[in-house]
């Protein structure tokens, strides 16, 4: 098995498209800013698609007749390096670190994935968001909700009819048209009928085929990453993966990259916003990338006290400075800025800031949403089919 690399400093991609730390960020040297111009998520699928070889991407995908995209939700690189014994196939394919988005959030990454845009542009800037001054819960959304192609106008795939694996459920939510609307949805039940339908895809009808497995995220949630229940998910989603290889023929390159990684957050971790309650009007985000809609006049006193209250537990931003150094991508329309919060707490420290209208989210014992590497930086590792 290969070892994999301690940092990004000697990483396959990231060796020559390190995470690049902005002129702000102080001496942290954990808070990471996504590589909106180099080895970053929404990078990846375009680069395939144009049949591009930016020196990022991993060898194996140079040449290769057709790629299957495998995006392991939840799957950090922190993880992987950690686990690795765990996870041997992975392990031992090509590739390093690249950067996902802000926030690292499954509704954000992937619709980045999928549309090779920043959130700043697509507009699905978190989990809990306003539309229109109205609340949406994108992992949530059903057809009550605002229409899913103007919310998110950026075409998937670059426009074209592609081939999507992903769990059969998913295929009429508000989310799934958002991000995913262009493409050819082939529902999946179990691992076994993913693998089956990706063997039967790997044909010379398509060239590209994206897929979906969202079991790492699902029980790191539950179960945190301090106990038997994650490494044994890792240890089955490395067998997916050298399941979806065996079906693969050696024409073809199998690509496992994910929307973000994951932080331990212990029960009795959840910081309570009390001090500021009564300057807060809504709350959105997560918990690890909490965004606070100000009470009218009250922006900057809000922003003030969550810097003295809260600074040393997390970044604490402005919704202007938050879209106004990038960090969520360029090109933010008015419409794009209103849907985040006027204040934004970044968790630093492995804490969430609570939602006082949101209890249950304090019962998760992992999360991820917020700026440090455990949560940005995300696997892109390559091989051929061996079929």
């Amino acid at each position: 098995m290969t070892a994999l690399p301690d940092d990004t400093s000697d990483a396959g991609p990231g060796s020559s498209a390190s995470p690049v730390l902005p002129d702000n960020a102080g001496a942290s040297t954990d808070l990471v800013f996504p590589d909106y111009t180099g080895a970053w998520t929404g990078a990846v699928m375009p680069a395939l698609l144009n049949g591009q070889h930016p020196d990022w991407l991993p060898g194996p995908l140079a040449g290769a007749r057709g790629v299957l995209l495998l995006v392991l939700d939840g799957l950090g690189w922190a993880m992987l390096r950690e686990q690795q014994a765990r996870m041997p196939t992975l392990a031992a394919m090509a590739g390093g670190p690249i950067t996902t988005v802000v926030p690292s959030t499954t509704a954000a990454g992937l619709t980045s994935l999928a549309t090779g845009a920043a959130p700043a542009e697509h507009g699905l800037t978190g989990y809990r968001i306003r539309v229109g001054g109205e609340p949406l819960n994108v992992l949530q959304w059903d057809k009550k909700g605002p229409d899913p192609a103007t919310t998110q106008p950026v075409p998937p795939f670059l426009g074209l009819q592609v081939p999507v694996v992903t769990r059969a459920e998913f295929r009429n939510s508000g989310f799934t048209l958002a991000h995913l609307r262009s493409g050819t949805l082939i529902g999946w039940k179990t691992t076994a009928t993913l693998v089956e339908h990706c063997r039967g895809l790997a044909s010379d009808k398509h060239s590209f085929v994206y897929a979906y497995y969202d079991g790492i995220d699902k029980v790191a949630h539950e179960f945190g990453l301090r106990n038997a229940f994650v490494p044994a998910e890792l240890a089955a989603a490395d067998r997916l993966v050298g399941e979806l290889l065996d079906a693969l023929p050696a024409s073809w390159a199998l690509a496992v990259t994910a929307d973000h990684g994951q932080v331990h957050v212990s029960a009795g971790d959840a910081i309570a916003l009390d001090a500021v309650a009564g300057m807060v009007a809504a709350y959105g985000g997560e918990g690890r990338f909490r965004t606070l809609y100000a009470r009218r006049g009250a922006v900057r006193d809000l922003a003030q006290a969550c810097e003295e209250r809260y600074a040393d537990a997390g970044w604490v931003f402005t919704r202007e400075r938050l879209f106004d150094e990038g960090w969520l991508g360029p090109h933010a329309s008015l419409e794009v800025r209103g849907r985040v919060g006027d204040v934004i707490l970044a968790a630093r420290k492995p804490v969430i800031f609570s939602d006082p209208e949101w209890s249950q989210e304090a019962a998760m014992r992992s999360h991820h949403g917020s700026l440090t590497a455990a949560e940005m930086l995300v696997p892109l590792v390559a091989a051929r089919g061996r079929s």
